[in-house]
């Protein structure tokens, strides 16, 4: 029965809706599509009778209606028995929320009559949470929702959120067109998204290092939190109808760190991850500070005294059985470096799964696929470490669909040495595979073509490939192209600001930071022809001479600074992660874009997706033709995103 009890809004839901913080323009926040529901069932409460009008006659086509106070999703129809469910959004705050005509009881919290023929659900988390189960015990194949299924378990793109939100429409297009399944939602937690609203809201959030850049990052630096992210994707694709292209897509929590000071926080990442269809477990917190023993004598000690002997004993079977000989001193010393690292992951594998066990009653919506991301540990990785980290995973009790080597990319770098990239993947690949796991490329974005088909062709199909500041460049493609003047100014100004972070980066105390930033400045000053000579001598000489370079997406230090730019208060290099009121406003600048740069972007993103499934083998020449042809045809958001589903019988 519908709950009338008016629950107090929760403390993040306060902050937002106090400070003018909306889903509309500032999405992806709190774990709640719902913020304010008093408004929005005002709102629903106003339009209800054309509301209920049109939901009764359930025939209609095109995205949406308008009405006066709400919109009604058409393509988000679903049906748990027998009974049809709509999104409905708030036009003034963008809140949404489910409506029905029907009269089953319902699993959810705060339901609300509207009238006598129709009812209204807040989207919640919990609600969220009840929703799942309500969907998959009635239809287990149900795409609404992201899924450990069918060919994610071996074969994936990995699209990444390192910035906003608004890549997902590009996303969902190229997935239908294709007719791919990919890892649709992606981030690294809690480095780029916020672990906990409650920790941010209370101030104790940290830095994290990031390699990349040579420094620190602060924790959640996009603004938007796990839960918000997973919650907001579930409904943007909800809301455009690729749910019902029964196409499975996957959400990775990227970077879930195991050991170090993220012991104290592992109930609030394993909560956050709740609806990750795919979890990457990063080792490298554990391992920080930690060495690889060389002495055999200190080697005996440690495996004697940490190592249990049976367990010790499993992982030389299983390097046996797969037909990896690596020397024996060299195993042992591995198991002890590891050991640590590895039994956390094995405890924090346990919480991910009771996670799901209490929460979901589906089977199909407790499954997760696991990655072993050893890619940030220092050095690249060899194909003996891959070994022995795998045997001693599968001696653990856990097996793991992919794995993450160090292969030395760089982050929007091509790889140079492709013929030696291709032994590199060879090697690799030949261990993983005889333990049944895919490989795992991080740091994707921008390799040529020939590292791209590398990847593919080397692994027999079986990789994932993450890329996720791509999408950043292609955004600021789109604003440096648009039309709009606002659009142009906001362009302007995020190539200042990294600019900025440039010249301090070139000179910082840091040697890691100052001999990347100069990396980043050399190929963007060598680009544009301007000599290098004197251009390091001073903060000001280096400035001056990135004041005669043209503002373009092609330069390496806008493409390596640019993600900070979206929470940094006011565009303040001093004020970056900022999550007040003032570092919102700044995101919300991103979703306040043109029509004609939205469009722009999301063709891009599309674009990009298409490249990467043809490059890595995924499609054939023709199919790729084709599906470009039709995407330079669409000029406008809404034929664009009435594109996700292209077939309007699919809606009656």
């Amino acid at each position: 029965m519908p709950d009338t009890i008016h629950a107090a809004p929760s403390a993040i839901n306060s902050f937002l809706v106090k400070n003018g913080i909306l889903v509309k323009d500032n999405p992806a926040i709190s774990p709640d599509m719902t913020l304010d529901f008093e408004s929005l069932c005002g709102s629903v409460r106003k339009d209800s009778a054309e509301l209920a009008d049109r939901i009764g006659r359930a025939r209609f086509g095109g995205l949406n209606t308008v009405l006066d106070k709400t919109i009604l999703w058409h393509r988000s129809k679903f049906t748990v028995k027998g009974e049809r469910f709509y999104l409905v959004e708030s036009i003034a705050a963008g809140d949404c929320g489910l409506v029905t005509a029907g009269t089953q009881d319902l699993p959810f919290d705060q339901v609300r009559e509207m009238g006598k023929s129709l009812r209204i659900v807040p989207l919640y988390w919990d609600n969220l949470v009840a929703l799942k189960n309500f969907v998959l015990e009635d239809d287990p194949d149900s795409t609404i929702f992201p899924v450990a299924a069918d060919s994610l378990a071996h074969t994936s793109l990995g699209i990444g959120a390192r910035f906003t939100t608004l890549h997902w429409p590009g996303v969902a297009w190229a997935m239908r067109h294709l007719g791919l399944s990919l890892t649709a939602n992606q981030n690294s937690i809690p480095r780029e998204l916020v672990y906990d609203v409650n920790a941010m809201l209370d101030g104790r959030l940290s830095d994290l290092p990031f390699p990349f850049i040579g420094g620190s990052v602060p924790e959640g630096h996009q603004g938007q939190s796990v839960q918000g992210m997973s919650h907001a994707a579930i409904i943007t694709y909800l809301k455009y109808g690729f749910h019902k292209n029964r196409i499975p897509w996957g959400f990775n929590a990227d970077h879930q760190p195991i050991g170090g000071r993220f012991d104290d926080i592992e109930k609030e990442l394993v909560a956050g991850s709740l609806f990750a269809s795919y979890i990457t477990f990063d080792l490298s917190p554990e391992l920080a500070g930690r060495f690889i023993l060389e002495d055999r004598e200190a080697i005996s000690k440690q495996l004697k005294e940490n190592i249990d002997t049976e367990f010790y004993n499993s992982v030389l079977h299983e390097l046996d059985q797969t037909g990896v000989q690596p020397d024996s001193h060299e195993v042992a010393s591995l198991v002890v470096f590891l050991m640590p690292a590895m039994e956390k992951m094995k405890r924090r594998d346990s919480l991910y799964r009771s996670a799901r066990e209490y929460s979901f009653s589906a089977g199909k919506g407790r499954k997760f696929h696991r990655e072993l991301s050893i890619d940030e540990l220092p050095g690249q990785t060899t194909p003996h470490t891959l070994a022995v980290a795998l045997a001693m995973a599968r001696a653990l009790g856990v097996e793991f669909q992919f794995i993450a080597p160090n292969v030395g990319f760089q982050k929007n770098f091509a790889y140079d040495d492709n013929d030696g990239l291709r032994k590199k993947i060879a090697a690799l690949y030949d261990v993983a595979s005889r333990f049944g796991v895919s490989i795992g490329f991080h740091s994707g974005s921008g390799k040529s073509e020939e590292n791209y088909r590398a990847c593919g062709e080397l692994t027999r199909g079986n990789f994932e490939i993450k890329t996720a500041g791509r999408y950043t460049y292609e955004m600021g493609v789109a604003l440096s192209q648009s039309p709009d003047r606002r659009d142009r100014q906001l362009w302007k100004e995020w190539y200042d600001f990294t600019r900025e972070l440039a010249v301090e980066g070139a000179f910082s105390g840091n040697e890691t930071r100052r001999n990347l930033a100069r990396e980043f400045v050399t190929q963007a000053l060598e680009r544009e022809d301007i000599p290098l000579q004197g251009a390091f001598d001073t903060p000001g000489s280096l400035g001056a001479a990135l004041g005669m370079l043209p503002p373009s997406p092609e330069h390496m230090f806008w493409f390596e600074y640019n993600f900070l730019y979206v929470l940094a208060a006011k565009g303040d290099t001093r004020r970056l992660g900022d999550h007040s009121a003032e570092g919102y406003m700044q995101r919300k600048r991103f979703y306040s874009i043109s029509d004609k740069a939205r469009v722009l972007f999301a063709k891009r993103v599309a674009g990009y997706v298409v490249h990467l499934a043809y490059c890595t083998g995924l499609v054939d020449r023709k199919t790729v033709e084709t599906i470009r042809s039709r995407l330079e045809s669409l000029q406008d958001s809404q034929t664009f995103l009435k594109d996700i589903l292209a077939e309007e019988s699919q809606l009656q």
